[in-house]
């Protein structure tokens, strides 16, 4: 089944903001209970994890590559 980005008729565009600004404020409260440079170490652990997914995924398609 595709998933489809419409909205049932009941959720009004008001609604929809007060959401995100709800999940604004609770990222920031969140962000808050940490001590500072947590969430840039947070970021980069990310981005190292995301980086030897990518090694990973990189290498795969080598073996592909050379198998064909």
């Amino acid at each position: 089944m595709k998933p489809t980005n419409k909205r049932p008729e009941f959720v009004t565009d008001e609604a929809i903001e007060h959401m995100r600004t709800a999940r604004t404020e609770m990222r920031k409260s969140i962000e808050a209970l940490f001590p500072p440079g947590f969430i840039a170490r947070r970021r980069a652990a990310r981005k190292e994890m995301l980086l030897a997914f990518r090694s990973i995924v990189d290498a795969a398609i080598d073996r592909i590559d050379k198998q064909e």
